[in-house]
């Protein structure tokens, strides 16, 4: 089976599932897309209450498919339909989505994957479940609108050390952060996220409706970055240190970076 986006649903419950299994269901281009198509549907579904995101297996999500990036997202204009149309949708329809949402984190949730969770309402994962955002390694930035998402979930300093260090953080440590929500066994993650959902879906939808517009309205808001910020946030796609990071990653070797 193709990399994809499933969703299932049981009563007033719906599961959206990552598939990708055989790269750590990392996120394809096409996987954003349908991932946005998908989270738009429930959100015009009036009868829903709850919805799981849950990755296939055994990991959530390992970040995007890097092997797309050489082809899909090496210019600056690539990467701003890759960034700012297909990433950027799929996680504001996460976010805009009327009903609750809940992440259920087992392995790897990392990059990309750690942007669906964090846009999630509620994230219950796993005691092995890693997260990080170690793209130093790889020789670029953050995109700035996927930054703000971080920045709103876990504050500057978690997102500094993140994205400084590169270092990739347990599940317990990842709690005591503000990452997630709760931790619990690997084999409970599923159940303890069902029985979240159940939980949520048993109480007055258009209460929780209410409560998510407000607490989400009641935020800081992020002030734009002016074209040139915008295009430094990009900057990193015409450097040499860009390219020795890729070429590192699919050679599976140490990067050496010197700054050009």
């Amino acid at each position: 089976m193709n990399p994809d986006v499933l969703c299932t649903r049981e009563g007033d419950i719906a599961t959206v599932t990552l598939f990708n299994p055989d790269k750590l269901n990392a996120v394809t281009a096409a996987m954003w897309i349908k991932l946005k198509q998908v989270m738009d549907d429930l959100h015009a579904d009036e009868s829903l209450r709850c919805v799981i995101v849950r990755g296939e297996g055994d990991n959530f999500a390992a970040g995007g498919d890097i092997e797309e990036f050489s082809t899909l997202r090496d210019t600056f204009e690539q990467a701003q339909t890759y960034h700012g149309d297909w990433v950027g949708g799929a996680l504001t329809a996460i976010v805009a989505c009327r009903h609750p949402t809940v992440a259920a984190i087992q392995g790897a949730c990392i990059g990309g994957g750690l942007e669906i969770a964090g846009q999630c309402d509620l994230r219950i994962a796993g005691h092995s479940a890693k997260f990080g955002a170690p793209i130093l390694k790889l020789g670029f930035t953050m995109a700035h609108t996927e930054l703000a998402g971080l920045l709103a979930l876990a504050g500057p300093a978690v997102a500094l050390e993140l994205l400084l260090e590169g270092r990739i953080l347990w599940a317990t440590e990842a709690h005591a952060k503000g990452l997630v929500t709760r931790v619990v066994g690997d084999e409970e993650v599923h159940a303890e996220a069902r029985a979240t959902a159940q939980r949520i879906a048993a109480g007055a939808p258009l209460v929780a409706r209410w409560h998510k517009r407000l607490v989400r309205r009641l935020m800081p808001t992020v002030q734009p970055l002016s074209d040139d910020e915008v295009r430094e946030n990009f900057a990193y796609l015409d450097t040499q240190d860009y390219r020795t990071g890729i070429a590192a990653f699919f050679a599976k070797q140490k990067p050496r970076f010197d700054g050009r």
